[in-house]
């Protein structure tokens, strides 16, 4: 590291990844406790209202492609204030009670997701190496955490100041203070020696199969995400009762994503315990499949299983590039190809499944999230037991 970027200490580096981390999923979170208002008060179809977001998700991926290109000409620290800086300017235009300013906003949201969360791998992987993991799991904690409390807070919101859009609006007060904290805190940081931009690695080996367990990783989690309710309905539950299946899902994942990549960093031994999440991905939507509600219990084993495998997931997905790449501008290219492809295929995944209902009922739409779990084994199975990592010449 270069003289200037030593004297920024790694908790200051952390607090920042951290302030950024809250506004990777509050705004997109905020969005669907007011979709039936927003539809109303527009008069929007529930087709239009379903394409925003997965319109959001789809700019997520462009935005993790184009970071590195971004990252190149300004350096990974301005392209992740920018990146804020679009979440803000999205947010605030959510203010207008309009159907063109939603869908706008929401772009600017997505793009600046997919820019910050690039940016925030290289970053990680070149000034907090030795706690890789760690790192990546308490910056996952605090994304579901700003998720968390953007979906439970949009109602009171949205009460209190008069307006669904004022809800939408107030994001962009915490994406403002995160870009405060961000950018004194890191512009002292700089680029390790050596550390080359990368292209984005479409034919490495390591790449390719990182790819592949992050996309499956993301087909689970917003499958689970969109049709895990309404399945739990669909089996006879009340709506409060199926809402409760969504609610606990969620929080599960919130120490899975802590504990799991901080005992995978202990010995750097990630393919056990992506193995283990993909055991419990495998159990959880087969015994779904087979046995939604168990007697007595009840469906809570299936829905802990479930949240524990996607919520690891992710955070393991971005620990083994920063372990397995040598620089993070590497890493930066292989999370944007990771990320950008895993939101890619996530878009799809809900609607698709949704079709399959419509056509063969929701055990048909399960099976895809079974088969994510399964072709998630393999990439395991190929990256673990002989520790592949990144060889730009593979």
């Amino acid at each position: 590291m270069t003289a200037t970027g030593a004297r920024v200490r790694p908790v200051v580096v952390l607090l920042a990844v951290l302030a950024l981390a809250l506004n990777l999923r509050a705004a997109l979170s905020a969005y669907p406790p007011l979709l039936e208002t927003i539809r109303a008060d527009l008069g929007l179809s529930a087709a239009f209202a379903g394409l925003v977001q997965a319109a959001t998700i789809l700019m997520m991926g462009a935005g993790s492609f184009a970071a590195p290109v971004l990252a190149r000409r300004t350096g990974r620290e301005r392209a992740a204030a920018l990146g804020v800086a679009a979440i803000a300017l999205g947010s605030l235009t959510h203010g207008l009670p309009a159907a063109v300013p939603l869908v706008v906003g929401s772009l600017a949201i997505g793009l600046g997701i997919g820019v910050v969360g690039v940016a925030i791998t290289g970053v990680i992987r070149d000034h907090l190496p030795d706690r890789a993991g760690t790192a990546t799991g308490l910056y996952t904690v605090a994304m579901m955490g700003g998720a968390t409390i953007a979906s439970l807070t949009a109602l009171p919101l949205q009460d209190a100041l008069g307006g669904w859009w004022w809800a939408l609006a107030t994001w962009t007060l915490p994406a403002v203070l995160a870009l405060v904290v961000w950018w004194p805190a890191t512009r002292r940081l700089h680029d390790l020696p050596g550390a080359a931009p990368v292209r984005l690695p479409w034919r490495n080996r390591f790449a390719r199969l990182a790819v592949l367990f992050q996309m499956m990783s993301s087909v689970q989690f917003y499958g689970w995400l969109t049709w895990l309710a309404p399945f739990y309905e669909a089996q006879g539950f009340s709506t409060a009762r199926a809402a409760l299946a969504l609610s606990v899902w969620n929080v599960v994942q919130i120490p899975a994503a802590l504990l799991i990549p901080l005992a995978a960093e202990r010995r750097r031994a990630w393919a056990p315990w992506a193995a283990f999440c993909v055991a419990c991905a495998t159990v959880g939507v087969a015994g779904t499949l087979v046995t939604p509600e168990l007697p007595v219990v009840g469906p809570w084993p299936w829905i802990v299983l479930a949240s524990v495998a996607v919520g690891a997931g992710f955070p393991l997905g971005l620990s083994i590039v920063a372990w397995r790449t040598p620089d993070g501008a590497t890493a930066a290219s292989v999370s944007a190809l990771t990320l950008g492809s895993a939101y890619l295929l996530a878009a799809l995944a809900p609607p698709v499944m949704g079709v399959l209902i419509d056509l063969a009922g929701f055990r048909a739409a399960l099976v895809v999230i079974l088969a994510a779990a399964l072709v998630q084994g393999i990439a395991v199975a190929r990256l673990g037991p002989r520790r592949v990592t990144y060889d730009p010449d593979a």
